[in-house]
């Protein structure tokens, strides 16, 4: 679903890319629905992943410009953080789970890519200094049943010293009942509070249900407590917005890092 999303919004950006519909035409615009598990239903136009610098937000280039040495660009999508890291000649790779998202870095001219997980990626050997889940993918941590194994993969990946560069969002400063409520529906099934259950769909498609989170700067380092990497510092500059920032610590977890 993602990666028809994407090669949709590539092809009506520029006119280079998939079959159009019938009569010639090319979806316009191009709209995410994310569909939550108690019913609510938001879309979102899919263009903002092919957005270049002078688009993003402040953070962003914030999170960048504290990359440093080998990158993995965790859940790349659109390859838009990865072509800027490439012009800066940072040697960066782009990691996602989704085909067609990757078919997108290919053409926009993206490099080094690889269709996969942190947990698949880290059997093959490669090892990063810096890890970039950018674009609200601190979610990728899901919950507190997912995020030990997820932050075992980045420091199975990890060279020594290496730092992961997080953009996440607090979520418990709204005052919008179809929020609330549903946080505190989440603390009665005993997950955290901003703990999503999703769906994405895109005109006929729609992926399966997963959980993303979103979480305080508190309860990431609540997550982050007994792995093998330290919350080193939290940039709440943009609040609800934040990035954190995470450094590998020493024990038997990065222990398997190497200095490839």
């Amino acid at each position: 679903m993602y990666g028809e999303l994407l090669r949709d919004a590539f092809a009506t950006a520029t006119g280079i890319g998939p079959r159009p519909l019938a009569g010639g035409r090319l979806p316009r615009p191009v709209i995410e629905i994310i569909e939550r598990d108690d019913g609510l239903v938001h879309g979102a136009p899919a263009a903002h992943y092919l957005d270049g610098p002078e688009h993003w937000q402040p953070y962003d280039h914030r999170a960048v410009d504290r990359v440093r040495g080998a990158t993995l660009d965790v859940g790349t999508g659109a390859g838009r953080v990865a072509l800027l890291l490439q012009e800066r000649g940072v040697p960066v790779t782009g990691l996602d789970t989704s085909a067609g998202a990757l078919d997108v870095c290919r053409r926009r001219g993206v490099r080094d890519l690889v269709c996969g997980t942190v947990d698949t990626h880290a059997a093959d050997g490669r090892r990063y200094d810096t890890f970039l889940l950018l674009g609200n993918n601190l979610g990728l941590f899901e919950g507190r049943e997912r995020a030990p194994a997820f932050l075992a993969a980045l420091a199975a990946l990890a060279r020594p010293g290496a730092q992961v560069i997080a953009q996440g969002t607090n979520p418990y400063g709204t005052r919008d009942p179809l929020h609330t409520g549903y946080h505190e529906l989440n603390r009665r099934r005993g997950r955290l509070g901003g703990q999503l259950r999703l769906r994405l769909r895109y005109r006929d498609l729609a992926t399966g249900w997963f959980d993303y989170l979103v979480c305080s700067p508190d309860e990431l380092a609540e997550l982050v407590r007994g792995s093998a990497w330290e919350l080193s510092d939290v940039d709440v500059a943009d609040a609800p917005y934040y990035l954190a920032t995470l450094r590998l610590a020493g024990g038997p977890a990065a222990a398997v890092a190497d200095t490839r």
